[in-house]
């Protein structure tokens, strides 16, 4: 039986906000959308992005990331090793990565992947066994234990402070990463500033449209304190696509989560959820264009 992965959330503490423009089309019409608990969602009433809306300051995010939850964090992290690397594995080969790889190396090709919130660093570990010039970033102290125990090239702070020169990388991996930031319009923005032309970004993160979200609305289980923002298929194209992306591939998955039906039901939910785009997670993969 495999293991079931609870979602990581810090606890719900005091935070200072401000009220901030809609991060993707940038209106300041917004309505409620989702009621958890000991706070709430709203949705853009432009473009329908929902998200956490007064937010938190930029230093109260990165708070919850360091010493006083960063130890919980890591242990997390190391308990669910192998289940998170499986399911990157799956996602990653559903979004056509590994038939990308097999291009990028043949011919003696030096790839270069980042991998943005890459943990422990397990799945780099992994692409770099085959045959992957591999980076990280990761502002959590799993960082730490990424580069001294596997021995991997992992930066400390967010990827728009990293400075990389700009064209860097064939691939970019955001796995459960875009949800949790204040600014992600910056991070793509970032993001196709590092990528080389035609390279391709990966972005990983619930799916707001799915029917578990649907269905469980307040008390879905990415409904969650740390997530900022909850995106849609529609929602985080626009924002891709606005930032010079060209949408290649789309995917969802989950059609329902485990324990909430018999595995037979289960097992039909899941197949429809992949085939028809309704799952509870779901993966982008864009490539840059470069402007005429």
């Amino acid at each position: 039986m495999r293991k079931t992965v609870k979602t990581w959330s810090t606890p719900v503490e005091h935070e200072r906000r401000r009220q901030i423009p809609c991060a993707l089309c940038g209106e300041n019409v917004f309505k409620p959308a989702l009621k958890c608990g000991d706070f709430s969602y709203v949705r853009c009433g432009n473009c329908g992005l929902v998200q956490i809306n007064p937010q938190p300051f930029p230093s109260e995010i990165a708070a919850r990331y360091g010493e006083a939850h960063g130890k919980d964090y890591l242990s997390y992290e190391l308990n669910n090793e192998a289940n998170f690397l499986r399911l990157q594995e799956l996602a990653l080969t559903d979004a056509g990565f590994f038939t990308l790889e097999k291009e990028l190396l043949k011919n003696g090709n030096d790839p270069h992947v980042i991998d943005i919130g890459c943990a422990t660093g397990t799945l780099l570990e992994k692409l770099r066994e085959r045959g992957w010039n591999c980076t990280g970033v990761e502002i959590s102290p799993s960082a730490e234990y990424a580069r001294e125990k596997r021995g991997l090239d992992v930066r400390g702070t967010p990827l728009e402070e990293c400075g990389f020169p700009d064209g860097s990388f064939d691939v970019l991996l955001a796995s459960h990463l875009i949800e949790h930031l204040n600014d992600p319009a910056l991070f793509v923005s970032e993001a196709y500033r590092v990528l080389g032309s035609g390279g391709r970004i990966y972005i990983t993160t619930p799916n707001i449209a799915g029917f578990q979200a649907r269905l469980f609305r307040g008390h879905w289980r990415s409904a969650i304190f740390d997530h900022l923002y909850l995106f849609s298929l529609r929602t985080l194209s626009r924002l891709l696509e606005k930032h010079g992306f060209v949408i290649e591939k789309r995917v969802t998955w989950g059609g329902l989560a485990a324990g909430t039906a018999p595995l037979p039901l289960k097992r039909i939910a899941d197949r429809a959820a992949k085939r028809f785009g309704f799952g509870d997670v779901m993966l982008l993969r864009g490539r840059k264009i470069q402007p005429d």
